[in-house]
């Protein structure tokens, strides 16, 4: 039996760190605070020099985060990839991190990559993603026995809300599964956006989910698109909260994380609010990656069994330290932060 806990599926991308500053910026039309899908023009940044690269994606952030604080062998990352350098490079990032790449692979495009270009003294940052393969995955690659082998052997399942523009298909064959064995399934609401213009794939996955985790904007995103009128955090995730659930075992949780202000946590019809610590200004170096770290640790937590207290705590625990380097890989050699 794989000792594998956690799955998790969303849109594996590479970022790609492209030097140049100021001259790469103008070169291909960037901004030095912003992020963009590449357009044609932009295409030949990926062709540039590399300056450093790591594994990226919002979901494969919060995995290889998981993956920091858990007994090795611990997590599993599904998406899909084209046949090329970039797929290796994202590969032997997850390997580095303790992360199984579970990829399906569509040669006919190239993988998804985001070029990063730091500016400012690293101080700003201005990203270019092609999705590229990220766009293909299809519910036939997660049904191959080898992933779903794993799907059934893992004790938790994480779905990434980006992939409701790809497959909300394999979400929902994720989702039943997980009630008809009663594990825990998460989704990260991931962008504001995804409210607004893919409402039906996310209304048709949310009651299935017994956790959904988000930030302010994200959560008054779907407040907006779903006729709650109120910009009170605490009562659109109330009303998030409770919409029906198809597994009847499992309240649902809703997380909404506020940057360096409280999260808040409605469960049961309770708001609960958890502040994390003070990080002072000389330490943060980069806050990209913050709230996937977060959700790395929220999940971890989960998967080991321990309580919603501890797991926002270890949440928040990772994001500080991810805001203490820059990028999104967390330091190391690892910190251990103790299990209760």
């Amino acid at each position: 039996m794989s000792s594998y806990v956690l799955f998790g599926l969303e849109n594996p991308l590479l970022d790609y760190y492209v030097g140049g500053e100021d001259a790469t910026l103008q070169k291909y039309g960037l901004k030095s605070n912003d992020a963009v899908l590449a357009s044609e023009k932009q295409m030949g940044i990926y062709k540039e020099a590399c300056v450093s690269y790591g594994a990226g994606g919002a979901a494969q952030n919060s995995c290889r985060a998981a993956q920091y604080v858990l007994p090795p062998n611990s997590t599993v990352f599904a998406g899909c990839v084209g046949d090329d350098d970039f797929a290796r490079m994202l590969r032997e990032s997850n390997e580095k991190a303790g992360l199984r790449s579970l990829f399906s692979v569509d040669p006919s495009t190239s993988t998804g990559v985001c070029a990063v270009v730091l500016s400012n003294n690293n101080k700003c940052r201005s990203l270019c993603t092609n999705l590229g393969a990220a766009n293909n995955y299809k519910l036939n690659n997660l049904k191959i026995p080898e992933v779903w082998s794993l799907v059934e052997s893992s004790k938790i399942l994480y779905v990434g809300g980006y992939h409701l523009t790809v497959s909300p298909e394999a979400m929902l064959e994720l989702a039943k599964h997980a009630v008809e064995k009663n594990k825990p399934y998460i989704m990260n609401l991931s962008a504001p956006f995804l409210s607004q213009f893919f409402k039906e794939q996310m209304d048709s996955v949310v009651p299935y989910c017994d956790y959904i985790i988000g930030n302010e904007s994200e959560i008054l995103s779907y407040g907006e698109h779903h006729g709650i009128e109120t910009k009170d955090v605490g009562e659109v995730a109330l009303a998030l909260a409770s919409v029906e659930k198809v597994n009847k075992k499992r309240s649902r949780a809703v997380v909404i994380t506020q940057g360096a202000d409280a999260t808040i946590v409605v469960q049961d019809g309770e708001v609960k609010t958890y502040k994390p610590n003070h990080v002072p200004a000389e330490e943060i170096v980069d806050t990209n990656g913050a709230g996937d770290a977060f959700a790395g640790g929220f999940i971890a937590a989960l998967a080991g069994e321990h309580g919603i207290d501890y797991a926002i705590t270890l949440g928040h625990w990772l994001g500080q330290e991810c805001i203490k380097v820059s990028g999104t890989t967390l330091p190391l050699p690892k910190k251990q932060y103790p299990l209760p």
